[in-house]
């Protein structure tokens, strides 16, 4: 895994460019298609090797979970900002995550620590797969 760093500042950069986002459908169907998930109390992360060598994230907030856009806004907003934080420790992935109950500013600490260990659960998946193969 590469980061690119700031040489002015000498740290990696947090960004998130359009480059490590899903946008098109076929992208998420052959994410779903793969058919490897894992999931906690509030989200659900689908997930598939990307031949990018960066990982990129796709959002699900449906109006079941969320009835007003406000809500679903912050939701998907929260859930950017974490990826972006943990970009650089994640594989060459595709990852839909999906939301499955509903959270607030008051569940923002106790999602943030489950985003974190799906995302541990995962590498630590992904290295006992490598390890069979």
């Amino acid at each position: 895994m590469t980061i690119s760093v700031n040489p002015v500042l000498a740290t990696p950069k947090f960004g998130f460019p359009s480059r490590v986002r899903i946008i098109k459908t076929d992208d998420f169907s052959s994410v779903f298609n793969f058919r490897k998930r894992i999931s906690g109390h509030y989200l659900a992360i689908h997930y598939q090797y990307n031949s990018l060598g960066t990982p990129r994230l796709g959002l699900i907030v449906g109006k079941k979970i969320a009835k007003r856009a406000v809500d679903r806004n912050y939701m998907k907003r929260v859930l950017r900002e974490l990826f972006r934080v943990h970009r650089h420790d994640i594989d060459p992935l595709d990852l839909v995550v999906r939301v499955q109950r509903v959270y607030g500013s008051s569940d923002y600490s106790s999602l943030a620590g489950e985003f974190g260990e799906l995302l541990r659960k995962l590498t630590k998946q992904l290295e006992k797969r490598k390890s069979v193969s």
